[in-house]
């Protein structure tokens, strides 16, 4: 059954994607009076993709759904649309399937199917965390390149399109946004602010705050922002150092949570009937349903632990 299920898939789709190549869309307009600048006319399998992309950006638009919304494709670093995130999310979705029924069957199909999406969060959040990692470890240069552009002469829209153009990715990114959005009529405090939210970053927020007031009292910003770059510079010092200590911790968390699982599949490996009553017993399933609420507890707690604030 589950292989007449999976001939059936398999050549469900080999005729949707014959129909999408030998039968493509003819659009009103020619491809080159819409965009003159591209060349050639692209593969039938691009414009089935577009067609797709469109139309489910529309089906998005009217409904108002925001699944993957644009800060968080922005934050991740993505530069594509909610729709098509989406179908990269409901391809996935598919080839899991497919492989799950090769693999369990229709139970697992349904379930690789159901983690595309958590997956595509998670990655996600990953992304933007590394992002925001990286456009900390660049504040220093940053800041070096506003105070010498200051101290050039420029003024300080113009030192961060300097340090925009010298910077590398995220941080020419974010610079290059805040010049953007002070040309478009926006307050240059306000594209601060929101870059300082954006990132997480409570650096950037002692470098917004030290443009906020140089602008309200006057005086030397070049040298205010070499000032705030020293102590950024020494809170990177003690972040290490903190960092390096807490490495030991974590390392032992991560060795104590794995722990149990590690046991359970080499007893499974090694005698796979002594773990049979663990799964079909009641008293097996409360143990299970205890011991995950208790890794859980001991997990949080020593997250607590090696997870220190200054």
């Amino acid at each position: 059954m589950m292989l007449l299920i999976g001939m059936a898939l398999m050549l469900l789709a080999i005729v949707v994607f014959g129909v999408a190549v030998i039968l493509p869309r003819t659009p009103d307009v020619p491809l080159d009076r819409r965009r003159p600048y591209q060349v050639g006319a692209g593969s039938q399998l691009t414009r089935f993709t577009g067609s797709t992309t469109d139309a489910l950006h529309g089906v998005l638009a009217r409904r108002n759904v925001q699944l993957f919304n644009r800060e968080q494709l922005e934050n991740a670093g993505l530069r594509m649309s909610q729709a098509d995130f989406i179908v990269l999310v409901i391809a996935g979705a598919i080839v899991g399937a497919l492989i799950g029924l090769i693999v369990g069957g229709v139970l697992v199909a349904v379930l690789f199917a159901l983690l595309a999406p958590v997956i595509a969060g998670l990655v996600l959040r990953i992304r933007a965390g590394k992002r925001r990692e990286r456009f900390d470890d660049q504040l220093g240069d940053t800041l070096q390149l506003l105070s010498g552009g200051l101290r050039a002469g420029h003024s300080i829209l113009r030192a961060i399109d300097a340090a925009a153009v010298e910077s590398a990715s995220p941080t020419a990114e974010e610079m290059r946004r805040i010049i953007t959005e002070t040309s478009l009529g926006r307050d240059l405090q306000e594209s601060l602010n929101d870059t300082a939210e954006r990132m997480r970053s409570e650096d950037f927020v002692w470098i917004a705050q030290a443009i906020q007031i140089n602008r309200e009292v006057g005086g030397n910003l070049a040298e205010v922002l070499d000032q705030v770059n020293e102590t950024i510079r020494e809170r990177s010092e003690i972040k290490g150092h903190i960092k390096s200590l807490a490495a030991e911790g974590k390392f032992s968390a991560y060795i104590l949570m794995a722990l149990p699982f590690g046991i359970v599949i080499m007893l499974m490996l090694v005698n796979p009937g002594y773990m049979n009553v663990m799964f079909t017993h009641p008293l097996g399933w409360g143990m299970i349903a205890g011991s995950a609420i208790l890794m859980t507890i001991g997990g949080l707690w020593m997250r607590k632990i090696i997870d220190l604030k200054f």
